[in-house]
């Protein structure tokens, strides 16, 4: 086998570890923003905890210093709508949330009304990882808003989006 194949046998087994779609919310004073996210997991039941991976050169990773809100918006299988609109990343002072129904409440991160569910967080821990920044949450809330299933994805290749 060449080193060719074996590059290519590795992405596409690392592209086969499923991953659900969400879309992070993150409020900086009076401005806020949101992404597309594949690497989300729950990482602890006491206290609960999240991780989310979040590529570096990422205008939101900035955003995420210690104790700053964030929420998670779980999607629905059927979210296509909101993956296309939040897959293609805002840049700082771009209006993320244009023609998407939002709840702001309390002055936290938006919650879309069209998620599955939320998980309300505060960021608890950062952690170098490669090209990404693990971005460790506590967990301050959350509830379920559609009996739904969550989109679960798969990757034909582990080594890019």
């Amino acid at each position: 086998m060449s080193d060719g194949e074996r590059a290519a046998g590795l992405a596409a087994a690392l592209g086969r570890i499923p991953s659900g779609l969400f879309v992070v919310t993150v409020r900086r004073g009076g401005d806020e923003t949101g992404m597309l996210a594949s690497w989300v997991q729950q990482c602890s039941f006491e206290p609960p905890q999240l991780t989310v991976c979040v590529r570096r050169d990422r205008t939101v990773n900035d955003w995420l210093t210690p104790e700053t809100p964030f929420t998670v918006n779980i999607l629905a299988r059927d979210g296509k709508d909101l993956v296309g609109h939040f897959g293609r990343g805002f840049e700082a002072g771009e209006p993320a949330f244009e023609g998407v129904a939002v709840e702001r409440g309390d002055g936290g991160p938006p919650v879309l009304r069209a998620a599955l569910a939320y998980v309300e967080c505060r960021v608890a821990q950062r952690v170098a990882v490669g090209d990404h920044d693990l971005i460790v949450g506590r967990v301050v809330g959350g509830r379920v808003l559609d009996d739904g299933h969550p989109w679960v994805h798969v990757r034909k290749n582990g080594l890019r989006y």
